[in-house]
């Protein structure tokens, strides 16, 4: 079974503490570090990916739910809290589980279950929905572009230039909106102005990486170890 990356959220270490101990007991958790300030969430969430986000309610400055709230795009929610009047609102932001605390293992262990089924209907949906292509809006007019045609994608300014095997286009758009809507696994953006298509890449040395088109690119030293692994090196 593919593992649900977590991370765990609360303001009292006794809570922490709990949390961790009911996760490492799971085998298909992997508990990837534990909060105790939503702010500190957030800045993590900027640089990496997970898959579940297990969180108190009632904390100081910033409680759970605004947490989620704030989130452009938040993974699978568990909200943990004392306060049962809270589960309305803990529902309303699209949680999977509530729990009242003192949480007890076997309930801990249901609500993982379920975010383990959801994360298994996600994947399947967005195989089935996987976009072969998307239209771009050139000189007036939308255009369709095959998605496995497009080698590389760079930014400049408040344009993008996105090349294929065929021609090139300019369309203004920022990196970030464009990144999302290729909804594809075979795009990574390897550093600020560039995002390639996996499957164009002809060689890699060092830093860099050479295209099908023999356009070089170097890769920024975060991404560097992300790219290795797609590529299986």
């Amino acid at each position: 079974m593919e593992k649900i990356r977590c991370i765990i959220l609360d303001d009292e270490p006794i809570g922490r503490e709990i949390l961790q101990n009911f996760t490492e007991k799971i085998p298909f958790l992997e508990l990837c570090n534990t909060f105790e300030s939503p702010l500190d969430v957030i800045t993590y969430l900027q640089e990496n990916e997970i898959d579940l986000l297990i969180t108190d309610i009632n904390m100081p400055h910033l409680n759970g739910v605004e947490l989620v709230q704030s989130l452009q795009k938040p993974p699978f929610i568990i909200f943990v809290t004392a306060h049962r009047d809270f589960a309305l609102d803990g529902f309303d932001s699209g949680a999977v589980d509530y729990l009242v605390k003192p949480v007890r293992f076997e309930r801990f262990l249901k609500a993982v279950n379920k975010v383990s089924l959801y994360k298994k209907d996600t994947q399947k949906d967005k195989t089935l929905d996987t976009k072969k292509n998307i239209f771009l809006k050139v000189n007036g007019k939308f255009e369709k572009i095959i998605l496995d045609t497009i080698l590389y994608i760079e930014a400049n300014g408040d344009y993008l230039k996105i090349v294929t095997e065929k021609q090139n286009y300019t369309i203004l758009s920022t990196m970030k909106s464009f990144e999302e809507s290729l909804d594809s696994s075979n795009f990574l953006r390897v550093q600020r102005s560039f995002i390639i298509n996996i499957n164009s890449i002809q060689s890699f040395s060092g830093n860099t990486v050479q295209l099908n088109n023999g356009k070089t690119i170097s890769i920024s030293i975060q991404k560097k170890e992300e790219l290795f692994k797609i590529l299986g090196v």
